[in-house]
């Protein structure tokens, strides 16, 4: 199974986008600058524990490698 959640490369200055598979399609769900920025933004698209996943290659893609801290 690929990834639900696609987070594209960026910079500190632009971000990464945050994409979700939904009906077969990845759609724009926002623009994080951090982490935190990330669970916010799958929290407003819907998914219950987003900090639950992060971690984990069967729910999240990370485009250009994890470039944040892991959440405490």
């Amino acid at each position: 199974m690929a990834a639900l959640i696609v987070v594209g490369e960026g910079s500190a200055l632009k971000g990464r986008q945050v994409r979700v598979m939904r009906r077969g399609e990845a759609q724009y769900v926002g623009t994080a600058f951090s982490d935190h920025d990330v669970v916010a933004i799958l929290q407003a698209a819907g998914l219950s524990d987003p900090e639950e996943v992060l971690d984990d290659p069967r729910w999240v893609r990370w485009c250009g490698g994890r470039a944040w801290k892991p959440l405490p």
